[in-house]
């Protein structure tokens, strides 16, 4: 998912109570949950191919889970030390104890979040180079957005109500402190209710999307496919874009999930993996970066003077025509 959404986890998980464990619990459960994009940093000292490559790999591995929760929690422990005490700075000691399983449950949720995308991400690296995609919500989603959101700040707002309450502070003239509940699970429960939400949100487009793959697994013309994307779309959680694998091409369609699920084929896309110089293109350094990623690579092949230039891209990310973003371009020698 985008960095907002890892953001708005963090921060709702914090709200629903878990910053009240330690000083700097809403501080390292948003890092934490955002931790795990480290790899991003790839963008800065690696072209295309090599941003694709390490993406979503070793900081979303097994390793990765326990080492980096470990050492924010040693970073948050210093930052304490360092400027915890400033004079006139009223000081709240930390638990590293708590900095730690909240550091450890904010890291957790940055892969739980990515593989529900169709992007995808390695779970196992670097014990096994597998993707795994949940092919459930669209990377950025409109929806997860709204109901993290409006949870973080109505607690945040309660929040705000029980502090000016104890402090015997009126925030309006028509509701006075006295009528503010004590409790402090009053402030907590509109962000554990957004997550609670969230939760059941995504249980039910993984759901429709499994009842979808056998739909259009029974629909569809033609041969059966050999692999299948049945993945979301931005804003609309009531359709679908589908890639299959039939021989030699991609057929690109739509599914609608409404009352009753309609499959329409769309166009198809030719693999092109026969053209000259494919293999070739293939097996170099940026093609082979590229190729490690791509889930639906297709190809296409131009004689340019005494050179083949290829161009790899994936079909999840492309339109009708064969145009999408996902895309590397590889030169290779006519011979």
């Amino acid at each position: 998912m985008d960095n907002i959404a890892h953001t708005l986890a963090g921060l709702a998980l914090a709200e629903a109570g878990l910053k009240r464990r330690t000083a700097l619990g809403t501080a390292t459960l948003v890092i934490a949950a955002n931790l795990p994009d480290v790899d991003a940093l790839m963008l800065l000292v690696g072209d295309g191919p090599d941003a694709l490559a390490f993406r979503r790999g070793w900081t979303h591995g097994p390793i990765a889970m326990v080492a980096l929760p470990l050492l924010l929690a040693a970073a948050m422990v210093g930052w304490d030390r360092a400027f915890g005490d400033k004079p006139g700075r009223r000081h709240t000691p930390v638990n590293a104890g708590w900095l730690i399983v909240l550091a450890m449950i904010g890291v957790l949720s940055h892969p739980l979040l990515d593989l529900l995308n169709t992007y995808g991400v390695r779970l196992l690296m670097p014990f096994s180079d597998r993707w795994f995609y949940g092919d459930a919500l669209f990377i950025i989603d409109p929806w997860l957005w709204a109901m993290l959101g409006i949870g973080v700040l109505l607690s945040r707002w309660r929040a705000r109500r029980l502090r000016d309450a104890s402090a015997g502070v009126a925030r309006t003239r028509t509701r006075s402190t006295r009528e503010v509940p004590t409790d402090a699970r009053w402030a907590t429960r509109p962000a554990f209710i957004a997550i609670v939400l969230f939760g059941a949100y995504a249980a039910a487009m993984v759901i429709s999307g499994r009842i979808g793959r056998e739909v259009v697994s029974r629909s569809a013309p033609g041969a059966p496919a050999t692999r299948m994307m049945v993945g979301p779309v931005p804003v609309n959680p009531f359709r679908r874009e589908v890639v299959r694998e039939v021989g030699e091409t991609y057929e690109m369609g739509a599914l609608t999930v409404g009352a009753t699920l309609a499959y329409s084929p769309r166009a198809a896309i030719d693999r092109g993996r026969t053209a000259p110089g494919i293999a070739a293109a293939s097996l170099s350094p940026d093609g082979a970066k590229f190729l490690t990623w791509a889930r639906f690579p297709y190809f296409r092949a131009d004689l340019v003077g005494d050179s083949i230039r290829v161009r790899m891209s994936d079909a999840r990310y492309a339109d009708e025509m064969g145009r999408g973003w996902a895309s590397v371009v590889v030169t290779v020698p006519a011979r």
